[in-house]
């Protein structure tokens, strides 16, 4: 008898641990590139959900290859899988169109948004002494787009939407060797797609000395996208606004997540934006307005908290 207790409190440890470990909701969390300002925002919301649950919902991570690619893993992919593309992006792959024709796929129905996050900001980087100052300008000149990503098929689109696909250079390098390959002269410039401040243009600024391009008013209305100024200062010798494009981007996950995980990560996200906000200045950009560039459903266990908090939405959206 004198062995019971030791082996009862023995067995309650391992009991609360086994309750412990099923209470905690894991999450993969699909972002982009390490080395871009949305895997930095994939860090934040993992850690932003671990604080604001008390570690109840833990959040994993996986550098992407972009957009294209998160959407695409939805056919395979199971259970708590997050991803963040373009809300454009889930209509072309629900109707099959674009990068998705040919390659429908049920699963693509199942796709619910959750919250939305900072836009894609078109950044056209180029070195300071590559005699570069407008779209025009990139003529002769060897650019790197990337692959894969979504600022790469977009970057395509513009140099064939302003005629230079055939006047310029593409590289064969990763977007992740831009700022080394920027430095050694192996390209003149590069176009990335990442939330403004962009990690690798604050390198390349701070390292390499750059210029990012401005667009004209009707450049811009070309491309069809909106119209977005990234303020002077932002960059190292940015002396003047930027004028450029950019185009709203969603967490989204599937119907395979049940309501109550939705619904602890879409109210995680707002609880902690305000903190996140101060630690990084690209998610004082997202708030209540950005809801209106969800065009399809946004998942239930969401909805019940956009309810609660009176956010306005649309038929479509639910």
């Amino acid at each position: 008898m004198k062995f019971m207790k030791p082996l009862a409190l023995a067995g309650l440890a391992l009991a609360l641990s086994a309750t412990a470990a099923s209470a905690e909701t894991r999450v993969t969390y699909k972002s982009a590139k390490s080395s871009s300002s949305y895997y930095q925002m994939g860090v934040q919301i993992a850690e932003a959900m671990k604080a604001g649950t008390d570690g109840a919902v833990i959040v994993t991570v996986e550098e992407s290859q972009g957009s294209v690619q998160n959407v695409m893993e939805v056919m395979g992919r199971q259970g708590n899988y997050v991803f963040t593309t373009p809300p454009a992006l889930v209509g072309l792959a629900q109707g099959g169109k674009a990068m998705f024709e040919g390659k429908g796929n049920p699963r693509f129905d199942e796709i619910r948004a959750l919250f939305p996050i900072p836009s894609l900001t078109m950044h056209f980087v180029v070195r300071s002494d590559a005699g570069v100052s407008s779209l025009e300008d990139l003529a002769g000149k060897t650019i790197l787009l990337g692959k894969g990503s979504f600022g790469a098929t977009e970057g395509e689109k513009y140099l064939d939407l302003f005629g230079l696909k055939d006047k310029v250079t593409l590289a064969d390098v990763e977007l992740s060797n831009a700022v080394p390959a920027l430095k050694n002269g192996q390209i003149d410039g590069f176009v990335t797609a990442g939330s403004w401040p962009a990690p690798n243009v604050i390198e390349a600024a701070a390292g390499t000395g750059v210029t990012v391009l401005s667009l004209t008013d009707d450049q811009i209305a070309q491309t069809k996208r909106a119209r977005l100024v990234i303020p002077a200062g932002t960059y190292a010798g940015q002396d003047s606004d930027i004028v450029t494009t950019s185009l709203p981007v969603v967490a989204y996950t599937t119907t395979d997540m049940d309501d109550e995980t939705a619904y602890q990560l879409t109210k995680t996200f707002w609880d902690q934006k305000a903190k996140m906000g101060k630690d990084a200045a690209w998610w004082n950009g997202v708030d209540e307005g950005l809801m209106a560039n969800i065009a399809g459903k946004i998942h239930p266990g969401a909805v019940k908290f956009y309810k609660e908090k009176g956010f306005a939405l649309t038929d479509a959206q639910m």
